[in-house]
């Protein structure tokens, strides 16, 4: 892992760049303190499944019904 400060980050981009493309892991600090991992882009390979939330998601009955003090709001009317 390599870590470095934005000053030498902002000198030195393109050396970072090609640690991280390298497989090396580099960290960015601000005042000592990490701020930022820079981590190679990896682009998606194909489409997503259908229905990875099947099952893990649940709407409720009322999911439409919007109650009627904020129906009244919404058309200027008080209470």
């Amino acid at each position: 892992m390599h870590t470095t400060n934005i000053h030498e980050a902002k000198s030195n981009l393109s050396r970072l760049i090609e640690m991280v493309i390298s497989g090396e892991e580099v960290i960015i600090s601000k005042a000592g303190k990490p701020v930022v991992k820079l981590v190679p882009y990896l682009a998606e390979t194909g489409p997503r499944p259908l229905g990875i939330w099947q099952g893990k998601v649940k709407i409720s009955k009322d999911f439409d019904e919007l109650p009627p003090e904020i129906t009244a709001a919404f058309q200027g009317e008080s209470e």
